[in-house]
């Protein structure tokens, strides 16, 4: 039994798929399907009921595969504890924010902790919510920047700073004559959202009540929910006539076209927002990295962390 084939069933667990898990670890699909095999002869049970359209773990399996996970997590922090003995501020850092942050934090932190820790090299990356707190928890990320609420057993969470949301609109849009908006002006227009498991977009739909009205067809309201998985892309679209749409305030200050194309408008007060935070497993030892990290972005005075 090795931690490379606890990291294949884990990953197969989660996949259900061996293609999928392969690709995920690294590894051909063959090699793989043949360490999982092992380790079933090895344990002289079956871990996993195969199909042709999907893998899943058997009972005693899912028991096993959750057993496994804690063995990966207790390497990792084994890893980290060799870390610590050396500079902290030497080994790289592996750093994961949500896509509604991280293409709007990164630019702005990464040059203050180059600054503050000119010898620590930071690897960087974006995911959903869910992706980056499994990634945290296997140690494959040092540290998550992420949205709250957000609770994992065992990993430390610190609020950095509060964002408000501003409405994003075409110049000439009737919303532009107004200095702030307040929701339910919004169900009027038509909305352009993020697609389903964007935890931005429930955000916007749990602040802005008239939203969620508008969803109902009965409502005689007309509302698009964009499939599109970047902001940029609901930017685009409101460049383009289709809409207005909700941003947090660093995406919609990083605006890409004319000013006199696009304007953006705060909400009236009191005005949605959120809470970023960031989290990093309790029993990681390299405190002066996370120190320097939380530093970094303090440095960067964005709205609500002065």
């Amino acid at each position: 039994m090795t931690l490379n084939e606890l990291r294949y069933i884990v990953t197969l667990a989660q996949e259900q798929h061996f293609g999928k898990a392969a690709e995920r670890c690294y590894v051909s699909q063959p090699t793989l399907s043949i360490a999982v095999k092992k380790l079933e002869e090895e344990l002289g049970i079956a871990l996993f009921e195969r199909s042709k359209t999907r893998v899943q773990a058997t009972p005693l399996g899912e028991k096993i595969v959750t057993q496994a996970q804690l063995v990966l997590e207790q390497a990792a922090a084994i890893k980290d504890i060799a870390k610590s003995g050396k500079d902290q501020l030497s080994s790289p850092l592996h750093v994961g924010a949500i896509f509604t942050i991280g293409p709007y934090l990164f630019p702005h932190f990464i040059p203050e902790l180059q600054r503050i820790a000119p010898n620590m090299p930071l690897y960087v990356e974006e995911g959903y919510t869910a992706t980056l707190r499994q990634r945290l928890r296997k140690g494959e990320l040092d540290v998550i920047i992420v949205s709250l609420p957000f609770t994992e057993a065992d990993v430390v969470t610190q609020t950095l700073y509060d964002e408000p949301f501003v409405v994003l609109m075409p110049k000439d849009h009737p919303l532009a004559a107004f200095d702030v908006i307040d929701t339910p002006q919004l169900h009027e227009y038509n909305v352009l959202l993020l697609g389903e498991g964007h935890c931005f977009r429930d955000q916007i739909l749990d602040a802005c009540p008239a939203l969620q009205a508008s969803a109902d067809p009965k409502a005689g309201h007309i509302r698009t929910a964009s499939k599109g998985s970047s902001l940029e892309t609901l930017r685009h679209m409101v460049a383009s006539g289709l809409g207005i749409t909700i941003l947090p305030y660093s995406a919609a200050e990083a605006t890409r076209y004319a000013d006199d194309l696009l304007v953006c408008r705060p909400f009236a007060e009191p005005a949605p927002r959120r809470t970023v935070a960031m989290a990093w497993r309790a029993s990681y030892p390299r405190f002066k990295a996370i120190d320097a990290l939380r530093a970094s972005i303090n440095q960067c005075h964005l709205l609500g962390n002065d």
